[in-house]
């Protein structure tokens, strides 16, 4: 049973970490005011939320199989606070920063009408300190994190991000608050 925990912790894991990888690049690409090729600009908002919510019920997985695993010997409170675990401390209390960013997003995300868009984004840009935390995390205390397959799959993962980066920064971005307000053409 352990085994069968261990690998599903392992996999989950890294599910969720390309999943918001994805979630990250769609949400770069999302602030912008252009269109995606053969995407209309509402789609990308949803498939951004469902990817986010996808990564989150594999993130819940991750975590939830490494609690029940007798190897990982993880505890409640390894979950919440940083750097305290038994195994590799740091890279685990990566994972755990990561998880309670996640958490802070997931909550303000539910609560985005009652807090407002300006607190709700202020947030949810945490979403972007989180990415390369979850990142370091799986390089880290990954079991693979430093097999030259998943060193590459990261690598990919930044190269993809960075390009979103370049592109929403590009000469032909624009706010969507600007276009709403008539001020870009």
């Amino acid at each position: 049973m352990d085994n069968a925990l261990w690998a599903l912790g392992r996999t989950s894991g890294m599910i969720a970490l390309a999943l918001f990888t994805l979630s990250v690049v769609l949400g770069i690409l999302t602030g912008s005011g252009r269109a995606l090729p053969g995407l209309p600009r509402f789609s990308v908002v949803l498939l951004h939320r469902n990817i986010s919510l996808l990564a989150t019920v594999f993130l819940g997985l991750h975590v939830g199989t490494l609690l029940l695993d007798s190897y990982a010997k993880l505890t409640l409170g390894d979950l919440v606070v940083p750097f305290m675990g038994s195994y590799r401390p740091f890279w685990q209390g990566l994972g755990t920063v990561a998880l309670d960013l996640v958490l802070a997003v997931i909550i303000t995300g539910l609560l985005r009408h009652r807090l407002g868009l300006r607190a709700f984004r202020a947030i949810h840009w945490l979403s972007y300190v989180m990415w390369p935390i979850a990142l370091a995390h799986g390089i880290g205390n990954g079991t693979e994190g430093r097999d030259s397959w998943f060193l590459v799959l990261a690598a990919a993962s930044v190269a993809v991000a960075g390009a979103a980066v370049l592109w929403r920064v590009s000469a032909g971005f624009t706010e969507t608050a600007k276009v709403r307000q008539g001020g870009i053409s």
